[in-house]
């Protein structure tokens, strides 16, 4: 079965390093008012003690805008405040043990790097996969680059929607959605930018034209 639709072809990754000190909580209106409905926490240092009230009040405030919020990683804190899914990558909690913990309702996010990984983020019930990273990063080590060709590459066996990630900006994100991807994941685009705000309202115009141009 095909997954449901995402509700937004941009997908804003909050990152507290990437944001380089600016309040998270500040950063997600300025994302919200920029047309995104899609956005994830991504934090990997915080004490649970400060991530719990965090993640909490991006859940409460997401469910007002109508925003699909979801976490990286900790399945614990995604059931905690009731988030609207979980992302997990290689290296997490295994996806198959994700999806039986979130149970119904919930979406599961998988990031992958080759067509097998892919095509096991089907089998263990992804609601979309991840791929990348599809051009060279700074926000993550070590990070696989396997360009826009391995979107073009699954996107005819891949149901389900994917999403470009790794080193996209408002230069590269419209070849992205060229090459078959639904929508394009984001950290320092947005999160780095002076006017994060309107660094998602041009993100959100370029992906929407691109968008139209693939019909």
């Amino acid at each position: 079965m095909t997954a449901a639709p995402l509700p937004s072809p941009l997908y804003v990754i909050l990152d507290r390093d990437a944001a380089r000190g600016r309040d998270i909580l500040w950063l997600l209106e300025a994302v919200l008012d920029g047309g995104c409905r899609l956005v994830q926490l991504r934090e990997k240092r915080m004490p649970m003690a400060e991530l719990y009230p965090l993640a909490r009040a991006i859940a409460e405030r997401c469910r007002r805008e109508g925003a699909l919020f979801i976490v990286n990683d900790r399945a614990d804190l995604a059931l905690a405040v009731d988030a609207g899914g979980l992302h997990v990558g290689q290296d997490d909690l295994p996806a198959a043990a994700a999806r039986g913990l979130l149970g119904p309702g919930k979406i599961l996010g998988i990031s992958t790097h080759n067509p097998a990984q892919a095509r096991q983020a089907l089998r263990d019930r992804a609601d979309y996969v991840a791929v990348g990273s599809v051009f060279p990063t700074g926000t993550k080590e070590g990070f696989q680059l396997v360009g826009p060709d391995l979107v073009r590459a699954l996107r005819p066996e891949i149901p389900d929607p994917l999403v470009g990630i790794g080193g996209i900006t408002q230069d590269n994100a419209a070849e992205v959605i060229a090459a078959g991807a639904d929508a394009v994941a984001v950290i320092s685009a947005v999160c780095a930018a002076p006017d994060p705000a309107g660094a998602t309202r041009r993100l959100m115009d370029r992906l929407a034209a691109a968008l139209l141009m693939r019909r």
